[in-house]
Order: structure tokens, then C-alpha cells, then sequence
């Protein structure tokens, strides 16, 4: 039974409410079309991604809008040079990623990480020590994926990750492979399908770039 825009509505604020690390007084949610708008302030990156999980977490939910803003006080607030140094070492300490493969720029307390790693995982792994730590009030990822060999992504291979999630599921997903780019088309029937169905493909070796298609058919 497809959901009306205020049925998610209130089912979003309800998510939203039984999150302790979330305030979820200090958020707005709108609904348009299936379309959901997070708007308010929050105390915390950590809390901003969090409200966006509890958000995605409902179904009917077809996408996501974040007018969110971060707003760091009292001892949270950290200079971008103490956040930098704190990035630094913690990206030293990460075994899965290649010394010096990374840089960091802060600027205004939001992290930009560049740099080439070889596999998604490192990629994710990056992005997911860091974005958690204090005084941090957005991340951009844009460290790319480089391979040290030539890439060899094949259809088939993918096509059989995705068969795991299910055959009905899988015959509804057409792939297109360009060099190191992946297409994904067809429908999935909810936001952690199409996740799954994305997160199957970054699993392949040398995948550069997702290009999602997908539409979510309730």
C-alpha cells in the first residue's frame, strides 16, 4: 500500500524521536511527492548523519533533501588547524589505507579529503574514520579510485553479486559497463535494495564510478 506524503510525514518524525542522539524537536520534516526535506539546526555532524539514516530508514521514503545545518558550541568548537592534525592522525593509523595517498584541507570546520586509493573500501574507510570527530561540521569525499593494473569489470561478475540479493530482484537491474564505469537502471521496490544493489557493484575490483538509475517502485 503506498504511503501518502503525510503518512511519512509522521512515520519520519516518529524515526526521528526514538533516536536518543538525535534532538529531534530541533528538526523539520516536509513531504512532497514521496521527496523528504530535513530542515533545522543540529549540534553535531555526527547528529546530522544520523537524522539522515533515521530518515532513509522508513519506507516510501524516495529520496532525501538535507537543510540541515550544523552549528558547533562551547568546547565542540575546534580551530581548522586542531581538526586538520586530528584527520592527519587518524588517517595514519588506518591499515587499509597507502601511506600518504590522502590530503586534507579544513576549511571553516567542513574536511575535503583528495588524493587516489585503489579500492572503494579504502575510499569509505577514510570517510568513516573522520567524519565522527569533534568540532566537524561536513565531509567531502573526493578521493577517486585508481587501480594499479588495468581494469577488467565484467558484466556477468556483477550481475552475479547482485543475483545474491535475489533472482527476482536482480532480473530487474540492468547493468552497462563503460571502462571503469558502472550504469545501473530498472526498478527496486526500497531505498535498502537499492543500496544493496549499488554496494554489490563497488564490491567489484576497479569500479571508478556508480552511475545510479535505479527507480525505487513501491
Amino acid at each position: 500500500m503506498t504511503k501518502t506524503d503525510r503518512q511519512i510525514q509522521n512515520c519520519v518524525t516518529a524515526e526521528l524521536s526514538r533516536d536518543p542522539s538525535i534532538e529531534a524537536a530541533e528538526i523539520g520534516v516536509e513531504v512532497k511527492n514521496g521527496v523528504v526535506t530535513l530542515a533545522g539546526h543540529v549540534g553535531s555532524y555526527t547528529e546530522k548523519l544520523d537524522a539522515e539514516r533515521a530518515a532513509l530508514r522508513v519506507p516510501g521514503v524516495k529520496a532525501l533533501a538535507m537543510e540541515m545545518v550544523v552549528k558547533i558550541s562551547g568546547s565542540y568548537i575546534r580551530t581548522d588547524a586542531d581538526i586538520a592534525t586530528s584527520v592527519q592522525g587518524v588517517l595514519k593509523w588506518l591499515s587499509d589505507l597507502p601511506t600518504n595517498n590522502v590530503k586534507v584541507k579544513v576549511e571553516h570546520g567542513w574536511i575535503t579529503l583528495t588524493g587516489k586509493v585503489k579500492w572503494e573500501y579504502q575510499r569509505q574507510a577514510a570517510g568513516d574514520a573522520i567524519r565522527h570527530l569533534s568540532g566537524v561540521v561536513g565531509l567531502s569525499n573526493e578521493i577517486t579510485i585508481s587501480p594499479e593494473v588495468t581494469v577488467r569489470v565484467v558484466k556477468t561478475d556483477i550481475e552475479v553479486a547482485l543475483g545474491r540479493l535475489s533472482t527476482a530482484k536482480a532480473q530487474t537491474i540492468s547493468v552497462v559497463v563503460n571502462g571503469n564505469d558502472v550504469t545501473l537502471t530498472g526498478t527496486v521496490h526500497s531505498w535498502s535494495e537499492r543500496e544493496a544493489a549499488r554496494e554489490s557493484v563497488w564490491s567489484a575490483p576497479g569500479v571508478r564510478n556508480v552511475v545510479d538509475n535505479l527507480v525505487i517502485s513501491h
